[in-house]
């Protein structure tokens, strides 16, 4: 029975806000891939995120297909939390989820002025017993399909963080790349011979990782398989337990990729719901943002007389790419 990891980003493009980093780890049956696990779950997973497929089923898609930019979180908070119930989280606010999802992440709470006092209460649409009944039905079908979800985990990278690694690494595709390869890492599981097929999402149009992932996982010779616009594909690792990565274009279609996909969107959502209202709370009226680019410049320049009475570094509100 192989390991399946996922991964996949949201907050790569912003200069404000937090880049948010997450993998999953399944578990299947000898002979079912990341392709197959659509069709192998489908009792209970959902590609789409309209209300009515929301309350029959799980929506687990691509991020970008169940939220829009200022639209509601409904569709992604039904999948990310029904996931994180299959692996016993409950978070009953957004700390919480903060904690068990990405602990390692925690200081940031402490560090950062907009999140220190913000509070909001989880889920922000579903009661718990619509979440607890579709749990129910994903963890019936997984263990139909022989099929275990072991993990979620997260990583979130604040602005300050973030600049710290890119003058480390000189550019954002190789932060992200080796973030991704560091969680990649710590979700794997011990060694007990079973192999591990691992599928992400193209990390800013780079195509060559061996280099990458020779210096993540040393102790075996990476062997590349192919690298090009559409894919980038390595095998290493002991005859006992092979690795074999695939880097893709539109990863997202896959299933492990799409939930990470989703609890990246979600929980950097959260982040910024709690950055909005800290500067709202000291200039009201002021438009929301998501932190990308052309906006996140208007942003910056309505708030730049606040930030300089409230004492605020521009290393820790603004990401440098």
């Amino acid at each position: 029975m192989p390991y399946l990891i996922g991964t996949d980003e949201a907050g790569y493009g912003p200069n404000l806000g937090p880049l948010v980093i997450s993998a999953t780890l399944w578990h299947t049956p000898d002979g079912v891939r990341e392709d197959d696990l659509y069709t192998a779950l489908a009792g209970a997973v959902s590609r789409h995120g309209d209300p009515d497929s929301a309350v029959a089923r799980v929506p687990i898609a691509d991020s970008k297909s169940l939220y829009k930019s200022s639209g509601s979180l409904q569709a992604l908070e039904c999948g990310v939390l029904t996931a994180w119930r299959a692996i016993g989280r409950q978070p009953a606010n957004w700390r919480e989820a903060w904690a068990q999802a990405a602990p390692h992440s925690l200081a940031a709470l402490d560090r950062d002025p907009w999140y220190a006092d913000f509070e909001l209460q989880l889920p922000l649409h579903y009661d718990s017993a619509s979440l607890e009944r579709l749990a129910d039905l994903f963890l019936q079908t997984l263990r139909a399909a022989d099929v275990e979800l072991v993990n979620v985990r997260s990583v979130i990278v604040s602005p300050e963080q973030f600049n710290g690694e890119l003058e480390r690494w000189g550019n954002k595709a190789t932060v992200l790349s080796t973030l991704t390869l560091d969680l990649i890492k710590a979700i794997l599981p011990a060694e007990d011979g079973e192999n591990v097929f691992v599928s992400c999402d193209k990390h800013g149009g780079r195509q060559r990782y061996a280099e990458l992932l020779q210096a993540a996982f040393p102790d075996y010779v990476v062997e590349i398989y192919g690298e090009c616009r559409s894919h980038s594909f390595y095998r290493w690792g002991p005859a006992t337990r092979r690795f074999e990565c695939r880097f893709l274009e539109k990863a997202e279609r896959l299933l492990p990729v799409a939930l990470a996909s989703m609890a990246s969107k979600y929980l950097r959502e959260l982040a910024m719901l709690a950055f909005n209202a800290f500067w709202r709370q000291h200039l009201p009226g002021l438009r929301p943002t998501a932190g990308y680019p052309e906006d996140a410049r208007r942003f910056r320049d309505e708030i730049a007389a606040c930030q300089q009475r409230l004492g605020i570094a521009d290393r820790i509100l603004w990401r440098n790419r």
